[in-house]
């Protein structure tokens, strides 16, 4: 054949971008299961984290993830276990958000930690620029925070994104999403020197107004279907009815 040819020029082409092709889709096939464990491993430390679990240098997350989740399970609007072959682990809250609120699958993980067992549970929102998401942790028997985690995917440096530092989330430790008469009412956030007169909240980021709504919208979202849990845990812990 003719180098010097179109045919030439267009069969090279085709051979050399097919061979690519296949090489690309031979490396990515390689490579998935090893992505899709990273970031298994980056849920289990956010879910950690909102636990105040964080692992030590040279430490498997998956292998603390192990040590401290006990169990995790799916509740519906009812706050009851729902027999369900969903692995909570697996459930996509961006989805489920959506949904009314008697439709959803709410995922709980159960925490050991130093401080006694805690009940983790995922959000997820709207920040400015993307979705936010975060895990908020809660005592045994009660709907008061015992810690938080929040990310984001393309808030601003310096403003929004900001709501990734504990100097953020850990306004939200001792707080209750349940007013003292067992109404819910989420956690506001507000900006400093527009303090509440009742109601549990933290101080917004400064500049980030917006992100920081997005963060109240998403806790009362994502958290309130979980009212009839908090209930059910409180009731199941007569020490602990006391508190919110």
């Amino acid at each position: 054949m003719n180098r010097q040819s179109n045919l030439y020029t267009v069969i090279y082409a085709s051979v050399l971008v097919l061979a690519v092709g296949i090489l690309l889709s031979v490396v990515y096939q390689g490579l998935r299961p090893r992505q899709l464990e990273n970031i298994d491993n980056d849920t289990k430390r956010q879910i950690l984290a909102a636990a105040l679990i964080f692992p030590s240098e040279g430490q498997s997350v998956a292998d603390l993830y192990a040590e401290h989740i006990k169990g995790a399970y799916i509740v519906n609007s009812n706050g009851q276990r729902v027999d369900d072959n969903l692995d909570p682990f697996k459930v996509k809250v961006a989805t489920q958000v959506k949904l009314p609120a008697d439709q959803r699958k709410l995922p709980v993980f159960e925490c050991e930690t130093s401080s006694g067992l805690k009940y983790v549970i995922p959000v997820y929102g709207a920040g400015l620029w993307g979705p936010i998401w975060g895990y908020v942790s809660f005592n045994e028997g009660s709907a008061t925070i015992y810690g938080a985690y929040f990310g984001h995917e393309g808030e601003t440096p310096g403003l929004g994104a900001e709501i990734e530092k504990p100097a953020f989330s850990s306004q939200f430790e001792g707080k209750s999403v349940l007013a003292p008469d067992g109404q819910f009412t989420s956690v506001a956030v507000v900006k400093a020197g527009h303090e509440l007169a009742s109601g549990d909240f933290v101080h917004a980021v400064s500049g980030g107004t917006i992100t920081s709504q997005g963060v109240q919208n998403m806790l009362y979202n994502s958290l309130e279907p979980y009212k009839a849990f908090f209930d059910n845990i409180k009731s199941s812990n007569p020490d602990n009815t006391s508190k919110s």
